[in-house]
């Protein structure tokens, strides 16, 4: 067991976290008694008076559906990242036997595509809300307990004052790299109405890395219709979403100069998006 100084960022990061993700199960006892973990000394780690052991770590973010180093990620981003509850969610379905059978093969990706795909990208596609406008995401593929995950966040504009915002949304999903193709799946957790699918493709230019491929979406709402239509991801950084990466989520002029040129022209011109008659 080690036992670093109080002030130590990691000690810090890890303690205001693990309290985080025990506020949204509730027990502590229960949580104990499925990693197996005492009472007394999980209180110490949640008080943030000793760093658990590399086992323990483990243990701990494998209860919670994450990667030991994401256990250590800043409070406030980590924050970003598990709001919305979603993290039961996916603990139930990795227990699932035809669930388990797929990731199987969804898990065997090696640790030099993985470090790849992991980061921060904008995300742009045509709007199905605001025609001719392409909607500019912020999105974060990060490492789960054994399959990569993400996160993104859209954000639409009031059309008579676009300083407000009209509608927000917050997707939670699962990122499956598989025979050369990118794989994800999500849903929406702030209405909790929405899925969307996407298959991509990567494609390395000039050091950045960016991935094309097409979203498809449907709501249980007859307001939104289902739709497909093209979509980009453009790498920024690693690490994890910022309060400085939603800033920049809005609907967008095709000709904004802020979008990468070749993701316009991945786009194309015209919006191509598939929707029911």
């Amino acid at each position: 067991m080690t036992q670093p100084d109080q002030t130590d960022p990691r000690l810090v990061a890890f303690s205001e976290n693990l309290r985080q993700l025990c506020e949204q199960q509730g027990s502590i006892s229960q949580i104990c008694r499925k990693i197996g973990i005492n009472r007394q000394q999980f209180n110490k780690y949640l008080a943030g008076k000793h760093l658990p052991s590399t086992a323990n770590i483990r243990a701990i973010s494998n209860h919670f559906g994450l990667a030991p180093e994401v256990m250590f990620e800043a409070p406030e981003d980590f924050r970003a990242l598990i709001d919305g509850d979603f993290l039961e969610t996916f603990n139930r379905l990795r227990r699932m036997p035809e669930v388990g059978t797929f990731l199987s093969t969804a898990m065997a990706v090696p640790d030099t595509l993985r470090d790849q795909i992991v980061g921060v990208y904008d995300r742009y596609h045509f709007s199905s809300i605001y025609p001719r406008r392409i909607l500019r995401a912020s999105m974060c593929i990060y490492p789960g307990a054994d399959v990569l995950q993400h996160v993104y966040v859209e954000r639409f504009p009031n059309p008579d004052d676009r300083s407000r915002t009209a509608y927000r949304f917050k997707y939670h999903g699962f990122v499956f790299p598989i025979q050369g193709r990118i794989f994800t799946m999500d849903f929406e957790t702030n209405q909790r109405n929405e899925m969307t699918f996407g298959i991509y493709s990567q494609i390395q230019r000039n050091t950045k890395s960016l991935m094309l491929g097409i979203t498809s979406g449907i709501a249980a709402n007859m307001y939104r219709q289902p739709f497909s239509t093209r979509q980009a991801l453009h790498y920024r950084r690693p690490g994890l979403l910022k309060r400085s990466d939603l800033s920049r989520t809005s609907a967008l002029d095709f000709n904004d100069p802020s979008i990468p040129a070749e993701v316009r022209d991945y786009l194309g011109t015209e919006p191509d998006m598939i929707m029911p008659v």
